[in-house]
């Protein structure tokens, strides 16, 4: 079933990471004049092109044909007034929306809104989310400001950005690796990127998407074998009986509503006794995404599932126990 709603691309990243570099960069691509922008604050942008004409207060088209809007009150509102102007024609219509969040944000609200607000759920989908991370400056900010943490566990994809004054970027790559195994990293200079890696990551084919989260669920795995120092961590638990499905969604609500703000993801496959497709669920804090039945396995990967879970301080004996305990009972055992 083909998905109609309209997918948001959210850009993340830390105080000078070159969020607005990028952002300024990809809106003067081709690739993306049919975008709608929303950010915390119009000046940040320092948008070098001319702005062509304004179309309401709210709104401004840039020469390559984006729309600019400021953060209003909420994304909620911002996205609601959007969408009726693109329905009444009062602006030119657009087919996706990137969102910028301020440098000091914490990215999981506006996740939330993404996510779990019905109203926004109805006509918009979460594409991916980006995080800017500055090669130089990075892990002295991860150390410092547990924001630019949350950034990193969010994203789906990482862009390194301004490599060229850092040439030496293994101990930040390690981090970022233990933060969120398996976030493809790539490295991004004067905020030159191909706008492919950023937008419609939603829509590729489902192998495609099963392939990369296969390889993330594998990185995973190896990933707490290596990195025992921070407490922050990424921890997989793997369980091959199938799970009942109620008491697996009992033990997670609990475990979110006690450990919540410790948790800052979840992400995994699960075997759902009495189906043979796997289920794909994942969340951020205390919001979950609705799960979602894929196809088939990852090729070549067993039917067992397989979550991961990072965060703070999590105890790793007492989550495996918990996932064991929603293992679906044989017929002998449930008398």
């Amino acid at each position: 079933m083909s998905d109609a709603r309209i997918p948001v691309t959210l850009i993340t990243g830390f105080l000078g990471s070159g969020k607005t570099t990028l952002l300024g960069k990809l809106l003067a691509r081709p690739e993306l004049a049919d975008t709608a922008v929303i950010v915390n604050e119009l000046g940040e942008i320092g948008l070098d092109h001319e702005l062509v004409e304004t179309v309401t207060d709210e709104v401004t088209v840039l020469t390559s044909g984006c729309l600019c809007c400021a953060l209003r009150q909420d994304l909620v509102t911002t996205l609601r007034d959007l969408y009726l102007k693109r329905e009444a024609e009062d602006i030119p219509s657009f087919v996706r929306v990137a969102v910028e969040t301020t440098g000091l944000a914490d990215p999981a609200p506006v996740l939330q809104t993404l996510v779990a607000d019905p109203l926004v759920g109805s006509f918009f989908v979460l594409d991916a989310v980006v995080t800017t991370v500055d090669a130089a400056a990075g892990f002295t900010t991860l150390e410092a400001h547990p924001e630019s943490v949350k950034q990193v566990t969010v994203a789906d994809r990482l862009l390194l950005t301004k490599t060229d004054l850092a040439p030496e970027t293994a101990a930040l790559e390690a981090r970022l690796e233990g933060l969120n195994p398996g976030a493809p990293r790539q490295p991004v200079q004067h905020g030159d990127l191909d706008p492919s890696v950023v937008l419609h990551q939603a829509r590729r084919p489902e192998a495609e998407r099963l392939a990369d989260l296969d390889r993330w669920l594998a990185a995973a795995e190896d990933s707490h074998h290596h990195h025992g120092h921070s407490d922050i961590q990424a921890h997989c638990l793997t369980s091959e009986a199938p799970l009942d499905w109620t008491r697996f969604t009992r033990w997670l609500g609990e475990l979110v509503e006690r450990r919540g703000s410790d948790l800052l993801r979840v992400k995994g496959l699960i075997r759902v006794a009495g189906e043979s497709r796997p289920l794909l669920v994942q969340g951020v804090q205390h919001v979950f995404h609705e799960p979602q039945w894929l196809e088939a396995w990852p090729a070549g990967s067993p039917a067992v599932s397989r979550l991961v879970c990072i965060g703070r301080n999590l105890e790793i004996a007492a989550l495996r126990v918990g996932l064991e305990s929603c293992r679906a009972l044989a017929e002998s055992e449930a008398r």
